[in-house]
């Protein structure tokens, strides 16, 4: 079998609403579960079960309130990601960690094809060779996800509700992390963008990807889940 790309073990979380007198919400409670490399576990259950919220715990935009959520960083060493310092959770979402949310955090003034280039940029920013290489992936992206070449040079800002999501899945998808944590990435993509991102999932997971995700089309579900997690069970009654 397979090591785990990610494992949780009884991962817990609780808001604090400090505008109400320091109430505790709980959403979460002892969630165990692991994706392995070549698997798509898409999150299932109704809304208000904390689906996204366990994708933001795991990219730790989200701090558990208990538990241990582990990702593999390389062939014998893992991250905790619940106690990790802010510079390994940087060198983790460059490496390892992709996460589509369902809103594209816009760059100002950026062109949408250095926005989706960035990735590709990072370790060699200065470097024209590399520049030029990412760009031209970067075009080979933007085509396949149809958005128009004359978009290209301008901020994603500007664009419809459709073609930032697409920017979006660009943006993370170009380089081929182990871990893709996806909300929601073909709700606002008519049929022919969806059929295309239900292919880049697909080529994902073929290549040894771990996938954590959720997708309100069931058909979407249907064509990409390899194990289906029913939320319902981790949902915290206390």
């Amino acid at each position: 079998m397979k090591p785990a790309l990610l494992s949780l073990n009884g991962v817990a979380k609780r808001f604090t609403l400090h505008h109400q007198h320091g109430t505790e919400l709980p959403v979460l409670e002892g969630v165990d579960l692991q994706a392995r490399a070549g698997e798509c576990l898409v999150l299932e259950g109704p809304s208000g079960m904390g689906k996204s919220t366990l994708l933001k715990l795991v990219y730790a935009n989200y701090r558990a309130s208990a538990g241990r959520i582990e990702v593999r960083t390389g062939s014998d060493s893992t991250l905790d990601v619940t106690q990790a310092s802010a510079r390994e959770l940087l060198q983790l979402r460059r490496d390892t960690v992709s996460y589509v949310s369902q809103f594209l955090r816009l760059i100002p003034r950026v062109p949408a094809i250095d926005v989706v280039a960035e990735a590709l940029r990072q370790d060699h920013a200065t470097d024209p060779d590399v520049a030029a290489a990412a760009r031209a992936e970067a075009a080979r992206w933007l085509q396949r996800l149809r958005i128009p070449e004359r978009l290209w040079a301008l901020p994603p800002a500007t664009f419809s509700g459709g073609e930032q999501q697409r920017i979006n899945i660009a943006r993370n998808l170009i380089k081929p992390r182990p871990l893709l944590l996806l909300d929601e990435p073909t709700a606002s993509l008519d049929p022919a963008n969806t059929r295309t991102v239900v292919e880049l999932i697909q080529e994902a997971v073929a290549r040894g990807a771990a996938v954590l995700g959720i997708f309100h089309d069931p058909e979407v579900r249907a064509a990409v889940a390899t194990h289906r997690i029913d939320m319902t069970r981790f949902r915290s009654t206390a």
